[in-house]
């Protein structure tokens, strides 16, 4: 199995765009370019979700909702120091051990990016023993001596930052470094499942796009499943790898294929869904390990809108997520997307049915 180079540009393209929980915007406006390619329409809902709709020419067409969510974990300024450093807050969840002496990128209001670091303390002068820093005790370097270097150089409370790491294709050239896998993994499903998708007649009208404030609960989901109303849902979401103890019960091995979601914190997948997943992952030759996670995704919020909606999840899984180096096996993505749109070709008013008893 082999990665195309277009693919590959849109990885580095997605995974190095600034895109904090509620400054989406950049992510949007690559989607939005790239879906509407393919699509019959965009629509947007009002808290900024973005999703390309494909129809079908079946009447009374069931409607299937793709969902993955734009935003990664960062931080917002707070506070503008005299001395010049700058302290902040999460927005998502954050580690505190994995910050410290990271590189990190402030995005001011006229859109410039500025590069800092998250200080730490040199070992030579701590007392008391190591103890652990809590983020709020943690400061952002970023070369200014004073508060008003900090405003001349466009940085305002309020103000977003993300991780700044280089797009990097390792040794083994199936592993894939980069910031923002969950989900920027999600987002190249989206456009590349519909571009896929371009010269197929599908028995269901699709909305497939992502969702905004996915890492501060779920909050976009909310928006857009009340403005589509969908039928069924796939949501489209990286989770965390734990496989680097080599035990042959670890959970989520990267190179083991898509996910499987039986449950997690906001969701159970319902056995009709899950049976409708194993069957076309088979019938597919989609490779596949079951999955649980603690912690959720925006079928969370989906599965429960509106009169209900049965949903499940079609995810890959990357190590170190919510830090600011995580790393695929693009293999991993290949079969999500063979299995993303054979669910997808299957949709129809009998599936629906079936699935939903």
């Amino acid at each position: 199995m082999e990665l195309s180079e277009k693919t590959l540009d849109r990885m580095k393209t997605l995974t190095g765009l600034h895109g904090a929980p509620g400054f989406e915007d950049k992510v949007r406006e690559y989607m939005k370019k790239e879906l509407s390619e393919y699509a019959d329409e965009i629509i947007q809902d009002g808290l900024g979700g973005i999703f390309a709709v494909k129809k079908s020419t079946k009447e009374n067409a069931p409607k299937v909702l793709v969902a993955a969510h734009m935003d990664e974990v960062g931080f917002m300024v707070t506070a503008l120091m005299d001395n010049g450093f700058i302290k902040f807050t999460p927005l998502g969840g954050w580690a505190s051990d994995v910050l410290l002496s990271q590189r990190f990128s402030v995005r001011t209001s006229q859109d410039e990016e500025i590069t800092g670091v998250i200080g730490s303390v040199p070992v030579h002068f701590r007392r008391g023993g190591s103890k652990e820093t809590k983020i709020e005790d943690m400061l952002l370097d970023v070369g200014a001596d004073s508060k008003e270097e900090l405003l001349e150089m466009g940085i305002n409370l309020g103000d977003s930052i993300v991780p700044e790491v280089d797009f990097k294709v390792l040794k083994n050239d199936k592993k894939l470094l980069a910031k923002a896998w969950d989900n920027r993994y999600g987002c190249l499903i989206a456009i590349e499942a519909l571009e896929s998708l371009k010269d197929t007649e599908l028995d269901c009208d699709l909305y497939i796009g992502a969702n905004v404030q996915e890492e501060v609960g779920l909050r976009g989901a909310k928006a857009s499943t009340h403005m589509i109303d969908p039928d069924i849902a796939f949501v489209v979401d990286c989770s965390p790898a734990n496989d680097m103890m080599g035990k042959k019960d670890d959970l989520g091995k990267i190179g083991e294929g898509t996910l499987i979601r039986l449950f997690d914190r906001t969701m159970i997948l319902a056995p009709r869904m899950r049976e409708f997943l194993l069957e076309t992952a088979k019938e597919s030759d989609a490779k596949y390990q079951y999955y649980h996670s603690p912690g959720g995704t925006d079928a969370g919020s989906i599965h429960t809108s509106n009169n209900g909606v049965p949903s499940a999840v079609v995810g890959i899984c990357s190590r170190y997520i919510h830090t600011a180096n995580s790393i695929i096996n693009y293999e991993d993505y290949l079969h999500a997307h063979n299995l993303l749109t054979s669910l997808i070709k299957k949709v129809n008013t009998d599936t629906v049915d079936k699935i939903r008893g």
